[in-house]
């Protein structure tokens, strides 16, 4: 089932569920499309009609934060966890490790993917990895789909940043078995950006470390009170 939050359809999956919807599409070489859906994204979804259609359409729409937990408990129709990229890439790992699947990282800045990489075949040795950054001309666009294409991934993960990476995706499908954006998680897992600790995530307040970590996201998250007006107001119009 999936809840309607400002007329995105978001997914009640748990962490596991998904990994297992995901373990099941690879399985059984079945292509899908998983978007980590945020509060900007869904926010900015109501003034794109085409981006509103391309989330709806995907086959796995996660609740990606704490600000989609909210919303939807607040319009009656709770999720079970949050489900971030980062958090969903990372629980992805042992299933890959053990069935030795194929993963493209794709996004960054040159040498992040690579870095990336190597984290995850020292912690992951049965995961096959190829990469490319994602800062490629519109002339190297062709160089670097015939590198996937010659990869034959079995997970596909994209990290050019949203609403971009959803877009990309959609225009180049068949790409991987399973396509899943990943924001800026590249970077996590390169090491180049250090994730909150632990007890910053248990409370949920891994938005608040970022914030002071990055000031310059002050502008992305401005997006927050808006997006918490809308739902306040849908459920208002929903009671």
């Amino acid at each position: 089932m999936r809840v309607d939050i400002l007329g995105i359809t978001v997914d009640k999956y748990s962490m596991q569920e998904t990994v297992e919807q995901i373990r099941k599409a690879v399985e059984d070489r079945v292509r899908i499309r998983v978007v980590t859906a945020n509060p900007e994204m869904i926010y900015a979804s109501g003034r794109d009609e085409r981006l509103k259609v391309l989330i709806n359409s995907a086959d796995i729409v996660t609740a990606d934060g704490i600000g989609v937990v909210w919303a939807a408990r607040q319009l009656g129709t709770p999720v079970q966890e949050r489900v971030t990229g980062i958090d969903l890439v990372q629980a992805l790992f042992p299933v890959a490790d053990r069935r030795n699947w194929r993963i493209f990282l794709l996004g960054g800045k040159p040498g992040i993917a690579h870095r990336a990489g190597i984290q995850i075949a020292l912690k992951y040795p049965g995961i096959a990895w190829d990469e490319s950054h994602g800062y490629f001309s519109t002339e190297e666009e062709a160089y670097v789909l015939e590198k996937i294409r010659c990869f034959q991934p079995d997970i596909l993960l994209v990290g050019l940043g949203a609403p971009r990476q959803e877009y990309w995706i959609v225009e180049h499908p068949g790409l991987a078995t399973v396509s899943l954006g990943v924001g800026g998680s590249l970077d996590a897992l390169a090491g180049h950006v250090v994730r909150a600790p632990e007890r910053v995530q248990t409370f949920q307040l891994e938005w608040l470390y970022r914030l002071l970590k990055e000031p310059w996201r002050w502008k992305r998250q401005s997006v927050l009170p808006r997006f918490v007006i809308k739902i306040l107001w849908q459920r208002f119009n929903t009671f």
